[in-house]
């Protein structure tokens, strides 16, 4: 994409110098001068007030301390177990989900596995209140009945727990017998207690919820802000993280769900509407928990459980292009058993998709250079009369044969495609811990910020190539092209810092295609130069 940025001889080069030079007599207006002012009034006024609001996040309450609390909470924890995670099961909470596909580090001979709710403080807890008589609370002893938790209240009323693993998706099914001679009315909730967050740039991060079929993310900033709170039909809620997300959902309808931090922990919870009982007859409530990667592969099958479980991952903008990017990446890397050289072929790929557009590109952009004396002349001549140097310079273009935009579609079609593939790397779990050569975190910078300098060098050698040299002539200090391209010709430096801390995986694809773009530039101007 840079690569037409800078080139002072590319068509967004001449468009600019275009549009300068006849607007360069142009009396500066007032108006647009207040405007300018008032812009950055406005603008800087916003940042102060968004760094001077107070908090406004209520005071937390009785109950909302209670919640947390687990201090005086003293129950045998028994672990469950399935063919992807492993956890711990206390009275109503559900803690320490140990997935075991997922290293924790990158480290090979590392044995300890990813874990949510990890800290002593965090939990997922299924539970109900009841109207009429006494339901389980998190201090209740379960007596354990044939792979099942059993618990009877002074009323006779009988609790029964069975809880499933199916996958990343824990199952919680509680079946209430109802034995008194009197109808009895139970609200099941749910909620996630989580002690700190994971910070990810670019990555919807923090509480999500599901409500009325629209996913919504409150980010861990506004948490610390304010609480939220959604009344929905049906939905879920938790926590996202880059990589992980831990969420749960009441089967039951007409609910409130709420979103806020409680001191150094964050709380997300739902209540659904409360279910008569009758006399003499058994209620059935179901609440689903999914506790794993964001795999769109793994949430597409758990989201047949959990509806819209498989809108949680955030693809940005260009979602259009970064999911089919993302599907091709992990094909290829299916095939070659690396990101990094999955990477390689999916820049290949995409390069040789854009050749019809980058060669017309380039072509055009030789034909604004030898058209540039021209340019000149023209802007020269007809300095003062805007209308009829407007027309002559269509008439040089019709000419030519070209148009200033027309070196502009390669970059046009590149910047939604890098966004796009940045936004897939990011939330990619697969490419965590994915090695490539010296770098074994293609989700991460480069520790030795080889790649940023490999790709600045290729960038700089690419804009040379096609620029090529420049004669002095050119190097008017009224030519705005030239100036522009002077300009143009820090840009490899200034990238080179920017994606010194960008994930890895990210500046090996922009250094390939710079590679790709040096070869094609070759390629291009010898078979110009055989006409």
């Amino acid at each position: 994409m840079v690569q037409y940025l800078n080139n002072n001889n590319s068509g967004f080069a001449a468009w600019n110098a275009n549009r300068n030079a006849m607007g360069a007599d142009k009396p500066k207006s007032k108006l647009g001068g207040f405007l300018w002012w008032m812009i950055l009034f406005l603008g800087t006024w916003w940042l102060l007030s968004m760094w001077t609001t107070p908090n406004d996040k209520p005071a937390p309450t009785d109950s909302d301390i209670a919640i947390v609390a687990t201090d005086n909470i003293e129950l045998p924890a028994r672990e469950i177990s399935g063919d992807k995670i492993v956890a711990n099961v206390q009275g109503l909470r559900v803690s320490k989900v140990s997935l075991k596909a997922y290293a924790a580090t990158s480290s090979k001979d590392d044995s300890a596995r990813v874990t949510l709710l990890a800290n002593d403080t965090d939990f997922a807890e299924v539970g109900f209140t009841a109207t009429g008589t006494t339901a389980p609370d998190v201090k209740t002893n379960w007596a354990e009945q044939d792979g099942k938790m059993v618990w009877r209240n002074g009323d006779g009323v009988i609790f029964t727990r069975d809880i499933k693993i199916d996958g990343y998706l824990i199952n919680v099914t509680d079946t209430i017998e109802n034995k008194t001679n009197r109808e009895l009315t139970f609200a099941p909730y749910a909620r996630i207690v989580r002690t700190g967050h994971e910070n990810a740039a670019g990555v919807s991060t923090g509480a999500i919820t599901n409500t009325n079929s629209k996913v919504r993310y409150n980010d861990w900033n506004s948490l610390d802000k304010k609480s939220y709170a959604y009344s929905t039909t049906n939905g879920f809620f938790g926590f996202a993280d880059q990589y992980w997300q831990t969420i749960a959902e009441i089967k039951s309808p007409d609910q409130t769900m709420r979103a806020k931090s409680v001191g150094d922990k964050y709380v997300t919870d739902g209540t659904a509407a409360g279910v008569v009982v009758m006399p003499g007859n058994t209620g059935v409530f179901t609440t689903t928990i999914f506790a794993g990667p964001r795999d769109q592969t793994i949430l597409d099958a758990a989201a047949t459980s959990m509806s819209g479980l498989n809108k949680t991952v955030d693809y940005g903008w260009f979602w259009f292009f970064a999911q089919p990017l993302l599907w091709i990446l992990n094909i290829l890397n299916s095939v070659v058993m690396n990101y990094g050289v999955a990477i390689i072929l999916l820049t290949i790929l995409l390069r040789l998709l854009m050749w019809p557009l980058t060669r017309k590109s380039y072509v055009s952009s030789i034909q604004m250079q030898r058209m540039q004396p021209e340019m000149q002349r023209i802007q020269k001549l007809y300095a003062n009369d805007k209308a009829r140097l407007q027309l002559e310079m269509m008439n040089l273009y019709k000419t030519h044969k070209t148009s200033p935009m027309s070196g502009c579609l390669p970059m046009l079609l590149q910047i939604p495609i890098f966004f796009a593939l940045y936004k897939a790397l990011l939330v990619s779990v697969n490419m965590r811990n994915a090695g490539f050569l010296w770098i074994h975190d293609l989700a991460a910078m480069d520790p030795y910020f080889i790649l940023p300098i490999l790709m600045g060098a290729t960038m700089w050698l690419q804009q040379y190539l096609q620029s090529g040299r420049t004669k002095k002539t050119d190097k008017n200090a009224n030519d705005i092209a030239a100036s522009t391209g002077r300009v143009m010709k820090w840009l490899p430096v200034i990238f080179t810092v920017m994606f010194a801390w960008m994930p890895a995986g990210l500046v090996l694809y922009w250094t390939v295609s710079n590679i790709f773009g040096i070869v094609q530039t070759y390629i291009i101007k010898k078979q110009l130069a055989n006409k």
